[in-house]
């Protein structure tokens, strides 16, 4: 089975071979969403974000109770620095596995502290800005 032979070849970090067997799979099986996955996650540890998040929501799509998908899409959109989405997806994760995976509560976890980031910094204490005039008719902001 081409999707045990990709699995087995994900572990040991042969990702290319795993993406060739993953599409042998779907040749022979269709593209449910566990093929689509697995080939989306393949992309995934290869830097190919954008082709992974397609195949990865044509997942979800094709199955939206599959926990493993949802999962993985979250990461990409981690990798792509997109946290609020990333963690919408993470938290949609959670629920559907039922709170059971620590995987799946770390990532959420991750991309909650990676979006609260993103806020606006506290002002600091002594937030006042000098001008120092630079001639020419130029100033030169200088913060203390």
């Amino acid at each position: 089975d081409g999707l045990v032979v990709g699995n087995r070849l994900m572990s040991a970090g042969e990702y290319d071979l795993a993406l060739k067997a993953f599409f042998r799979a779907g040749a022979e099986r269709g593209m449910p969403a566990d093929v689509l996955s697995a080939i989306g996650s393949a992309n995934l540890q290869l830097g190919r974000l954008a082709q992974s998040e397609q195949q990865l929501r044509q997942a979800v799509e094709a199955d939206p109770k599959f926990v493993p998908a949802w999962n993985n899409l979250g990461a990409v959109l981690m990798e792509k620095g997109e946290y609020s989405e990333a963690s919408r997806i993470f938290q949609q994760a959670f629920a559907l596995d039922s709170g059971n995976s620590d995987d799946i509560r770390n990532n959420l976890t991750l991309a909650l502290a990676k979006k609260d980031q993103l806020r606006y910094p506290e002002p600091s204490e002594n937030n006042e800005i000098d001008l120092d005039w630079q001639g020419n008719g130029s100033y030169l902001l200088v913060s203390p």
